[in-house]
C-alpha cells in the first residue's frame, strides 16, 4: 500500500461556462490569465464532460460520484426556501471529512435550498454563499419562477447581507480567507462553484472596461469571466501565500455549456443570448450534444502531475470523486456504489493508453451516459449515439437517433449510423442496461 498523501483539494466550478470560454481552450477575446497560467502547469482536459446538460444533476454527480439518477437529483431545482433537494447520502465533502479534512463550500450549491438541504449536512464545515440556482450579483436576490422574491445569501445557517458587494469577488475573498486560516492546521477541501457567468448578466464596470471592444452580449458574458478569472487568482495567490500550492489538487470546470436562455437579461426582453461560446461544438445548455454536457478541464498538483500536459481521453464530473480519494488514500479506495472511476492512474501518464481506467464492454473503453428531459446519449471511444438531442433547453428534437465519430466530426453533423451498424447496435445495449439500471434506482428511492 502506497502512503497516504493527503493533498489539499479545491474545486473550481464555474456556471454556464462553454467549451470556448477560455484563452487555453481556445478563446481569444476574454482575459483569463490566471486559469490560463494554471493550464500551462497542469494537465488540460480537453474531453472533460459535465454528467448532465443542467446545473442540479451535474452538481448532484460531482458531490456524489454518481450519476445524476442514481443521486437522485435529475432535472434543475427550485428556489423557494422549502424546495428539497439531494437525498441524503455520502458525498466528496463527507468522505473527506472523515479522512481528517477541513471542509469549505464557498458559492452556489443548487442541490436543495430548504434548510433540511443544506450544504452542512452533507459533509462541510463552513459555507458561504446561495442555495438557489441564481442570485442577482448585487443584491443575491433569487427573482425567477412563481413567487415572490427571495433573498439568498448564508454563512453557514445564518443569512447574511452584502448588498451591493459583486458576489463572484466575495466568493473568491471567502476562499481565500478559508485557505489562509486552514492551511496551517490541516489538509482541506476547499469547493468554490462561482455562479458566473450565470444570468443575470451582471459585471463591474472595471471588467466591463476590460472586454469594450466586444460587442453588447459577449461583452457582459467575457466581463463576467474575467471576473471569475481574478477571483480564481486570488485563491491560487492564497494557496502561494500558505506555502501549499505544490501539494494541492486544483480542478476546474464548468456545470454544462453556455446558456441561450432569453431570461438571461432581467429588462424583459425576449431573446435568446448568445454571449457564451461552445467551442464551435454543437448545442448548448440543456443539450447532450457535445455542447451542452463538454466542458472546459484543468487539473494541476505541481508536485505529482506533468506540467503542460494534456489528457485527451474521456473523463467526466463524476469520476472526480474516486480520483481524489485514490489520491489521499494512497490506492483506489473500494466504492460499489460509485458509478464514476479513478482517473488518477491516467493523469499521471501510468498504465498505458487507457490510462489504467477500468475497461467496460466489447471495445474494452469505457461507455459513458447522458440522460435529460427524455434525450440520451452514451460515448464510448470515438463514438456516440444520441437519442432526441435538443439543440438547447427547449424542444422539440432536431435529432430523432443518430450516431457520430466525434474524433473526425465533433461538431456532430454527419450521421455514419448506417456504415456502423454493430457499434449502433453495442451502444444500444449499453443504453438499455443504464435504462434498466435507471428504473432500479428509482425503485429503491421510493422504497426509502
Amino acid at each position: 500500500m502506497t502512503e497516504p498523501s493527503r493533498p489539499n483539494i479545491v474545486i473550481l466550478f464555474a456556471d454556464d461556462l462553454g467549451w470556448g470560454d477560455l484563452g487555453c481552450f481556445g478563446a481569444d477575446d476574454i482575459p483569463t490569465p490566471h486559469l490560463d497560467a494554471l493550464c500551462a502547469a497542469g494537465v488540460r482536459l480537453p474531453q472533460w464532460y459535465a454528467n448532465s446538460p443542467v446545473c442540479s444533476p451535474s452538481r448532484a454527480a460531482l458531490m456524489t460520484g454518481r450519476y445524476p439518477a442514481h443521486a437522485g437529483v435529475e432535472s434543475i431545482l427550485g428556489g423557494t426556501r422549502h424546495t428539497p433537494g439531494l437525498p441524503h447520502q455520502p458525498t466528496l465533502a463527507s468522505h473527506l471529512r472523515e479522512r481528517g479534512y477541513r471542509t469549505g463550500l464557498f458559492g452556489k450549491w443548487h442541490l436543495g435550498a430548504d434548510p433540511a438541504y443544506a450544504p452542512s449536512h452533507f459533509g462541510f464545515d463552513e459555507t458561504f454563499g446561495f442555495r438557489a440556482g441564481c442570485v442577482d450579483y448585487y443584491s443575491h436576490i433569487f427573482y425567477w419562477g412563481d413567487h415572490n422574491p427571495v433573498h439568498d445569501l448564508w454563512d453557514g445557517d445564518d443569512e447574511v447581507w452584502r448588498n451591493g458587494e459583486y458576489l463572484t469577488t466575495v466568493i473568491g475573498d471567502r476562499a481565500a480567507d478559508f485557505i489562509a486560516r486552514t492551511a496551517p492546521e490541516s489538509p482541506f477541501f476547499c469547493y468554490v462553484p462561482f455562479n458566473a457567468p450565470h444570468y443575470p448578466m451582471h459585471a463591474p464596470e472595471e471588467h466591463m472596461r476590460r472586454v469594450a471592444h466586444l460587442p453588447p452580449g459577449r461583452r457582459e458574458s467575457a466581463a463576467m469571466i474575467a471576473a471569475m478569472d481574478d477571483a480564481v487568482g486570488e485563491i491560487l495567490a492564497a494557496l502561494d501565500r500558505s506555502g501549499v500550492r505544490d501539494e494541492t489538487i486544483v480542478l476546474f470546470s464548468s456545470d454544462n455549456g453556455p446558456s441561450r436562455e432569453s431570461r438571461n437579461w432581467l429588462d424583459g426582453e425576449e431573446i435568446s443570448y448568445t454571449g457564451g461560446s461552445a467551442g464551435g461544438l454543437r448545442g448548448s445548455k440543456g443539450s447532450v450534444f457535445e455542447g451542452g454536457i463538454r466542458v472546459p478541464g484543468i487539473v494541476s498538483w505541481p508536485a505529482h502531475l506533468p506540467s503542460g500536459a494534456e489528457y485527451d481521453q474521456v473523463g467526466t464530473m463524476m469520476d472526480l470523486l474516486p480520483t481524489l480519494l485514490h489520491a489521499v488514500d494512497g490506492e483506489e479506495p473500494e466504492l460499489p456504489e460509485v458509478d464514476g472511476v479513478s482517473l488518477l492512474d491516467a493523469l499521471r501518464g501510468d498504465g498505458g493508453s487507457e490510462g489504467g481506467v477500468p475497461p467496460a464492454g466489447e471495445s474494452g473503453e469505457r461507455a459513458v451516459v447522458w440522460e435529460y428531459q427524455g434525450q440520451y446519449a452514451v460515448r464510448r471511444g470515438r463514438y456516440k449515439l444520441v437519442h432526441d438531442a435538443r439543440e438547447g433547453m427547449d424542444p422539440p428534437a432536431a435529432v430523432g437517433a443518430a450516431l457520430f465519430d466525434l474524433e473526425s466530426d465533433p461538431q456532430e453533423g454527419t450521421d455514419i449510423s448506417g456504415q456502423a451498424p454493430q457499434i449502433v447496435a453495442d451502444l444500444e445495449r449499453v443504453l438499455s442496461s443504464y435504462r434498466q439500471a435507471a428504473g432500479q434506482w428509482e425503485s429503491t428511492a421510493r422504497s426509502r
